[in-house]
């Protein structure tokens, strides 16, 4: 298929929209005689009349070839070789044009082609890629990556926009349509399912409906993939403004199911959950259009902290005291969820914390507010406060309360936490003493 090439009077994307250090970048490895590409979601976004969160960068040249033109470029990855330019608050990724892999027998054969496809796209016996360390041209680049949309190229050369698939046509019709067949490519990386999702919601786009099919069909896979990098996706699906839509696509696809089948399960014991969680997850989405990035932690706190608070009032009934029921609850919770998604001890003590801090925040009056006010996890403690329905009909106090209580203590909330050390003056490293040779005669 012949790349699709935009001309610069047919498509919206001004240089003035484009980060300066981006431009700077592009230009000089244009000029020492590289083919230098603005690639994937930013060419997607500016198209769409929407600011990119990043620009990413592809190149004909190698990351060693990278490094030697730009001073403040650091390589990094295992899977693929990425250089990242570090610029005053901006870092930008530039990549080699990835390729196809070739036959074990073809590879010495390649030796001398400047694409050096030296490595192999790995999969591992279910078709899922564990290893793709391969350089090729920027059509091979571009059917790399995973949705037509994301397959569009900004061409610093001459201004214009290449379509290397559909992407164009698929943007102007609203569509999300993996490159190529999307069981393949769902199977070689369950990821995508994620990625499929968090476009759809966060660009009011629409899964394909064949995609979709199989993306149903197919849910169950995403547990194959390690849990730390479903942390990170999850991240991006809850955290950047969209995670109500993304919800309810997470849920009908069954990938909700496969990531927190204990959430799933309790979403529907009762017909209140399902429209629970997602007014608190609409909250997520106001903070963040707000310009306020939620935590993880009160992340976790809004989409778990319901069900777990049931588990341990059920345990409180039954004898066992609060702070322990909690404890334990807690514990089950991170060894569960960790089978599927690795979440960081530090942001699983946050969770606790947040949840710990309920019975204070909702006692009249509260013992120590000032105390309570202080300590780092307060304000996502407070929040949580705000969401939980049924706190103002079981409990006096109300989250205005606190409210009045902040506004007629301004200081509070802004001194230091509680919980922080005070940081150690630096050791002051001895100085060695010499012998003179004179003094170890005499001793002599």
């Amino acid at each position: 298929m012949e790349p699709r090439i935009i001309p610069r009077k047919e498509h919206r994307i001004s240089r003035k929209q484009i980060s300066p250090n981006a431009l700077r970048t592009l230009y000089r490895l244009h000029s020492r005689g590289f083919i230098a590409y603005l690639v994937g979601g930013c060419v997607r976004d500016l198209l769409m009349g929407r600011t990119p969160k990043d620009f990413d960068i592809a190149t004909n040249a190698t990351p060693s070839q990278i490094r030697r033109l730009f001073r403040n470029c650091r390589l990094i990855g295992r899977r693929f070789r990425l250089a990242h330019l570090h610029f005053q608050g901006e870092i930008l990724e530039v990549s080699t044009f990835r390729g196809v892999a070739l036959p074990a027998d073809d590879v010495e054969m390649e030796e001398a082609d400047h694409t050096k496809r030296v490595f192999h796209r790995i999969k591992d016996k279910d078709g899922m890629v564990v290893r793709d360390n391969v350089f090729g041209t920027p059509e091979e680049d571009a059917l790399c990556r995973d949705f037509t949309i994301n397959a569009l190229a900004y061409n610093i050369a001459d201004f214009s926009v290449i379509d290397y698939s559909t992407g164009l046509s698929d943007l102007q019709q609203g569509l999300i349509r993996p490159i190529g067949d999307p069981y393949v490519r769902f199977t070689e990386d369950p990821v995508r399912m994620l990625r499929a999702v968090r476009f759809a919601a966060s660009h009011n786009l629409i899964i394909e409906p064949v995609t979709w099919e199989i993306l149903c069909q197919l849910s169950s896979t995403i547990s194959r993939v390690p849990p730390a990098r479903i942390y990170e996706e999850i991240q991006k699906v809850f955290l950047l403004g969209s995670a109500g839509p993304s919800f309810n696509l997470l849920d009908k696809s069954g990938l909700l199911g496969t990531l927190f089948p204990g959430l799933s399960r309790w979403m529907y014991q009762n017909n209140d959950h399902p429209a629970l969680l997602r007014a608190n997850l609409e909250y997520l989405d106001q903070l963040h259009h707000n310009g306020k990035t939620p935590s993880p932690a009160l992340f976790l706190a809004v989409l778990f902290g319901p069900s777990l608070e049931e588990e341990v009032i059920a345990s409180h009934r039954d004898g066992i005291p609060r702070e322990q029921a909690l404890n334990a609850t807690y514990t089950v919770f991170m060894k569960e969820i960790c089978t599927t998604v690795s979440v960081p001890g530090r942001v699983g003590k946050q969770l606790l914390a947040i949840l710990a801090l309920q019975p204070s925040l909702r006692r009249l009056p509260p013992r120590h507010p000032s105390s309570i006010a202080a300590k780092p996890e307060f304000p996502d403690a407070l929040a949580y406060f705000h969401l939980h329905p049924g706190t103002r009909r079981r409990h006096r106090t109300s989250p205005e309360w606190w409210d009045t209580f902040l506004l007629e203590n301004p200081s509070i909330i802004s001194s230091e936490p509680a919980t922080e050390e005070v940081p150690r003056p630096p050791k002051r490293r001895r100085k060695r003493r010499r012998r003179h040779r004179n003094s170890a005669q005499t001793i002599a």
